[in-house]
């Protein structure tokens, strides 16, 4: 059932929804954020698999939670979440700074992006502006998501061939397993060389790790 969120009056507490299977992190913006007057953490959790039922039962005006919980990626829930409760806002705090992350953070309808490391401060500012209805990134993300925004997208069969050279395979190995010549892998390795910005297939393997684009558990 789709709800919607009220625009909140200025007097009411900011109601927060913390989800990060890392007991510690949790903890810690919990006790940051509930020494604050205009909020109030009513849920956490640490497991991804409680993100939906916590969400729907204790209604929160914002969900801060980690980009990978339980080793996997949360993009699937942001964008359940988003859709099932389209006023509430989703804040990401994740110590992953791949641009391709970021993205596909906000891609699937994140209002914000920050990192682990952020200030009490930039936090507090970070959960009032994105439970206003604003959309917020550090400079540092937002510099990070504009380098991703200026990089042409890779096709589906580009990413199979940067997820095989990932792999270590060669470009015969790579045409025998996806059944094609290796003259039309040439062409894809040099596009997504291009794509990429690198000059070797051994920066674009570690340009596709360092900025998300493929996590090591997909290997």
């Amino acid at each position: 059932m789709l709800k919607l969120y009220q625009n909140m009056p200025q007097s009411q507490k900011i109601h927060v929804m913390i989800a990060n299977d890392q007991t510690l992190v949790r903890e810690g913006l919990a006790t940051v954020l509930s020494r604050q007057k205009n909020m109030e953490v009513i849920a956490q959790t640490g497991k991804l698999s409680h993100v939906a039922d916590y969400f729907r039962k204790h209604h929160p005006n914002i969900l801060i939670m980690d980009l990978r919980m339980d080793g996997k990626d949360t993009f699937a829930i942001i964008k359940q979440m988003v859709e099932e409760f389209p006023s509430a806002a989703v804040l990401i705090i994740s110590s992953s700074e791949g641009s391709e992350e970021i993205y596909r953070a906000l891609r699937a309808g994140a209002r914000g992006y920050v990192s682990k490391d952020i200030s009490d401060t930039d936090l507090i500012e970070a959960v009032e502006i994105v439970s206003s209805g604003r959309n917020h990134m550090s400079p540092r993300i937002a510099s990070k998501l504009a380098e991703r925004m200026n990089k042409s997208t890779l096709t589906q069969r580009e990413m199979q061939v940067l997820m095989l050279i990932v792999k270590g395979k060669g470009n015969k190995e790579i045409a025998d397993q996806l059944s094609v010549t290796e003259d039309t892998i040439k062409y894809h390795v040099k596009s997504i060389l291009s794509k990429l910005g690198v000059a070797d297939r051994t920066q674009a393997a570690t340009a596709a790790l360092l900025r998300g684009i493929i996590h090591p558990q997909d290997l």
